[in-house]
């Protein structure tokens, strides 16, 4: 099977990204769109018949499709430190929250300070760096984006859902953050519906604002992350609330695109869209099964679309295995920075695929899966090996329908010690998770008075339902 399909104009396109790599004036812009709890079918390019998706559509036949593209957690907290770190969460100690699958209000825990992260080094590289969004990687101030390589960041520090409506738990009032600064809080449904639309007017203001020099625009979507509700012209032409936030992400992808047209910078500006785990309830897997929290492929594969209008050949198509940890060391390399020599990185350089280089190949012998901090799997190849012995061959059976590791006990025996393997690696080179001391939320629990109103969640009974 071929490992990238290339659209037309590729070998002009290989030699612009040559010429590029060689001025470091010509350094790329780079935009992540990263969207929370969509699934691998919920969007047209990927084969929705439901959602209205033209935006990512015309991303779609502008650019590139990656079909087997991974994040390394199925939920929240975990995904996101891949993506910042380059490296697996059980690596950088955020495998899961202090007592939880994720990070919750006032929590101890968040991404170590003293880990470097994709915006830091493109910082450093002389980028201008931007977060607009849902973080979810520490509320306290030594773990927010700011202390972490962004120079301006707009956005909640968590979930969504964490707000004092789900009764479940004694949360907090939903903060809005500009930097380290409280501007305003999230109170009812009509302010859970305006949150796309302020972060993607955020992040089209900082692409105009630094349309003279690099930038990194980190855009993590709280849609279509329960509770749901999107913009009132979205709600009014969609037959569901799952189909309205989908549309009004599509929306969101346009206005960005449309600010680096605008810009003048579409032929030195990278997008890539994706998603942080797999489909939640009410939202599509597509053809993969299982979806958000499983180490089924429904869990991690994700709907993945890369845009660099002249460098990346349009409607071109990637089969081969890449990652969200991989943008680490792929954007550092394209921006002329050193990815870091004095750690394990587990993401790899994907430039061959986004360039659909002749006979380009995953530069991953072995991607692996993980639920909290346990290992569940290892795909090689087009072979994924569960813990259990189950193996499934993915380029035949994408579904995980047929256990067919009778007939291949070979790769059941391969792929085990490559299993045993890693485990041992990752448990030997592990690094701590970042430790707040004194941990308290950003706002105060309803009805609560005193310093008490701002005790971690986690620290709190769990209300009866």
């Amino acid at each position: 099977m071929a490992s990238v399909v290339a659209g037309a104009g590729l070998r002009a396109a290989n030699r612009l990204c040559l010429a590029r790599q060689g001025s470091r004036t010509a350094r790329p812009n780079f935009v992540v769109v990263f969207i929370d709890d969509m699934g691998y079918g919920d969007i047209g390019p990927f084969g929705s018949t439901v959602n209205r998706t033209p935006n990512l559509d015309r991303m779609a036949r502008e650019g590139m499709k990656l079909t087997s593209f991974y994040v390394a957690a199925p939920v929240c907290s975990p995904s996101r430190a891949a993506l910042m770190t380059g490296c697996y969460p059980r690596r950088v100690g955020l495998a899961r929250g202090s007592g939880h699958a994720v990070l919750f209000p006032g929590d101890p825990h968040g991404l170590n300070p003293n880990e470097i992260t994709i915006a830091e080094i493109l910082k450093r590289a002389g980028y201008a760096t931007g977060c607009f969004g849902k973080w979810h990687l520490g509320d306290q101030p030594q773990f927010l984006p700011t202390n972490q390589g962004f120079d301006t960041y707009f956005g909640i520090p968590y979930s969504n859902d964490m707000w004092p409506a789900l009764k479940r738990w004694q949360f907090p009032a939903l903060p809005v953050l500009r930097g380290t600064e409280v501007v305003d809080q999230v109170d009812d449904m009509d302010d859970q519906a305006r949150l796309c639309r302020r972060f993607t007017e955020e992040a089209v203001k900082f692409i105009k604002t630094h349309r003279e020099r690099p930038f990194f625009a980190y855009v993590p979507h709280a849609f279509v992350h329960n509770p749901r509700r999107a913009s009132p012209e979205f709600m009014a032409r969609a037959k569901t609330v799952e189909q309205a936030q989908v549309e009004e992400v599509d929306w969101s992808v346009g206005e960005i695109l449309q600010a680096v047209r605008e810009a003048g910078i579409a032929e030195k500006t990278l997008v890539l869209f994706t998603s942080d785990n797999g489909a939640a309830g009410g939202l599509s897997s597509g053809p993969l099964r299982g979806g958000k929290g499983s180490a089924w492929e429904g869990g991690v594969r994700e709907p993945t679309l890369a845009w660099w209008p002249g460098t990346i050949p349009a409607g071109s198509v990637c089969d081969e295995v890449a990652t969200a940890m991989d943008l680490l060391p792929t954007f550092v390399t394209l921006a002329g920075a050193a990815v870091p020599n004095d750690r394990v990185i587990d993401g790899k350089d994907i430039r061959p695929l986004l360039l659909a280089r002749p006979g380009a190949r995953s530069p991953h012998e072995c991607v692996f899966y993980h639920q909290g901090t346990t290992l569940r799997a290892v795909r090689s190849g087009p072979w994924k090996l569960f813990g259990n012995g189950s193996l499934y061959n993915l380029e035949d059976d994408i579904g995980e329908r047929n256990n067919v590791a009778a007939d291949h006990p070979d790769v059941v025996r391969r792929l085990t010690r490559t299993m045993d393997e890693f485990e041992a690696e990752i448990t030997r080179n592990a690094r701590p998770v970042g430790v707040a001391e004194n941990p308290r939320t950003l706002l105060p629990r309803p009805g609560v008075e005193g310093e008490e109103a701002y005790a971690p969640t986690l620290s709190l009974p769990r209300n009866r339902r």
